[in-house]
């Protein structure tokens, strides 16, 4: 088959290059000019709102100290091996990292970009006159032609009164009328991306100058809102503790309820109350309910509730039956069941410190295994069991140790684990001996204990703000149309005047022909003709 190419085709396009040419180079402000034409576009500040929505994905898959720092030690316990590589990656830090907040500043500083020449671009379109009247009108959309008998200079007067009550911006140019309209559809888009610039700014401000607290309460006990009296404690940047507003909560009781007519969902929980009593100076005690998702609001910040579990009360006496320990100690829940784990550690009063790692069932049962285990979350059979240890617990090392954990190297076990005697086990109301008469422990109470986040925002009022305009800018921006419309009068050698619509729409308006139709339909109207052909 004989080839189709010309006899002067040449195949090395090469062979074209005037070597005489040579390309300018961009240079080191070319360059910096081409980045920041990049990072400022709209493709990019997308891209990075939806990478920066990736990037939060971490931050609710696994515990964050912020927010939850009693899970990350759990977690740390549970996974031993991950647990080193996620906290080098900052994964339990996920919002204050280096690789989330430099997506955060990205973003930040590409939609300002974006934002600043549109706007300007936008208050230069608001200050120009409507286009033209293009000399073809019958090549836009809508085009509707009309050939009647009347004044062709009143006819326009009165097309461009129309227009403007439907709320077209109108500019006459001789015997034609050019409107525009929608301009408030770009002015939604700039809403939207600035009040999301707001959102940002908002967020950077309240975590700066805000805090999150978590404290542990058991029934019975109160929380002061000091620094001493957190269990963990997050400031911002710019944190003062001037800001701490001084209040008290009282934990009066903790309220379960639990499903137990389906059976396919026996023992899951359906509801979460704590009953509470506030109290600032100078006001009147207050009783309030905290509920999941229903914060209690006071001095300034949200207290949530997170979590909840039991606190076993426990009194420890030596030898002579003098009490030298007793206290409700929290322990971790490990199921849906509340299968809790706590730790007891007695440094004094006894000839031997004392460390126990307690396993607490609300309802025991036991496996075919013979190991306990809980079957309900509910205090229908309560069982304390108890590992006792002794030796040095390094108290008074002037190291942190975490209440929830207990380093048994160097220690003697004396019950339960690799000791030669069982696990101490205790319901409420029993006592028994400590191993090699030490004294003697008594589970005295089962007390319900609740985990509150005390969180301080003092942007939320602006993010609120800036959500609402978000909104309203997205709407505005989806549902207001952009279009352009003309209506032209052209005066024939026969006396009559035809009369021509069109329309242009700025981006999508299926409804443009239709406006269109409905213009010329009223204008007729008012001008009291009839169309003769």
């Amino acid at each position: 088959m004989a080839s189709s190419r010309p006899s002067d085709h040449i195949d090395s396009p090469e062979r074209l290059v005037d070597p005489t040419i040579v390309q300018p180079k961009l240079g080191v402000v070319g360059y910096l000019r081409f980045f920041w034409r990049q990072l400022t576009s709209m493709r990019t500040a997308l891209f990075l709102l939806l990478l920066l929505a990736f990037a939060a994905i971490p931050g609710s898959l696994v515990p964050q100290r912020s927010s939850d720092p009693n899970g990350v030690i759990q977690f740390k316990v549970d996974n031993p091996d991950l647990f080193p590589v996620l906290d080098g990656l900052q994964v339990f830090s996920t919002y204050t990292s280096v690789w989330f907040s430099s997506i955060y500043l990205l973003l930040f500083v590409s939609l300002i970009g974006c934002i600043i020449p549109r706007t300007n671009h936008h208050i230069a379109a608001l200050r120009a006159r409507p286009p033209r009247t293009p000399a073809r009108l019958g090549r836009l959309a809508g085009y509707t032609r009309i050939e009647t008998v009347t004044d062709a200079a009143a006819a326009i007067d009165i097309a461009r009164a129309q227009l403007k009550r439907l709320g077209y911006r109108t500019e006459r140019y001789g015997l034609s009328v050019s409107a525009e309209r929608g301009y408030l559809r770009e002015t939604g888009n700039l809403v939207f991306h600035t009040a999301l610039v707001g959102i940002l700014v908002s967020v950077a401000i309240g975590g700066s100058f805000g805090y999150s607290g978590q404290r542990v309460v058991v029934e019975g006990q109160k929380f002061v809102n000091v620094l001493g009296d957190y269990d963990s404690f997050n400031p911002g940047r710019f944190f003062s503790s001037d800001v701490l507003e001084p209040y008290r909560i009282s934990l009066d009781e903790f309220r379960a309820t639990y499903e137990l007519k389906n059976t396919q969902a026996i023992g899951q929980a359906t509801d979460y109350s704590a009953d509470v009593t506030t109290s600032t100076p100078g006001g009147a005690s207050k009783k309030s309910t905290v509920k999941v998702n229903e914060p209690l609001a006071i001095g300034g910040t949200n207290v949530f509730l997170l979590g909840n579990g039991y606190a076993p009360t426990v009194v420890v006496r030596d030898p002579a039956g003098t009490i030298v320990w007793t206290d409700s100690t929290p322990f971790l829940p490990q199921d849906p069941k509340l299968t809790s784990i706590g730790v007891l550690k007695i440094p004094d009063g006894l000839a031997e410190q004392l460390g126990l790692v307690g396993f607490f069932y609300p309802t025991a049962a036991k496996l075919p295994t013979g190991a306990f285990t809980s079957g309900f979350p509910g205090l229908l059979d309560p069982m304390l069991s108890l590992q006792v240890y002794s030796g040095d617990l390094g108290l008074d090392a002037g190291v942190p140790k975490s209440v929830y954990q207990l380093d048994t190297d160097g220690l003697t076990p004396l019950a339960g684990g690799k000791a030669e005697a069982d696990a101490l086990q205790l319901r409420p109301g029993e006592t028994v001996a400590l191993p090699d008469g030490l004294g003697t422990i008594e589970l005295t109470d089962v007390k319900r204990f609740a985990s509150f986040d005390i969180h301080r925002d003092p942007s939320q009022a602006w993010v609120l703000l800036f959500a609402i305009l978000i909104l309203a800018g997205l709407f505005t921006g989806l549902f207001i149309p952009r279009r352009r419309v003309w209506v032209k009068a052209t005066p024939e050698a026969d006396g009559s005047v035809v009369l021509e619509y069109a329309g242009l729409a700025r981006g999508e308006d299926p409804r443009l022909e239709s406006a269109v139709a409905d213009i010329a339909a009223a204008h007729m109207k008012q001008l009291g003709l009839k169309v003769e052909s």
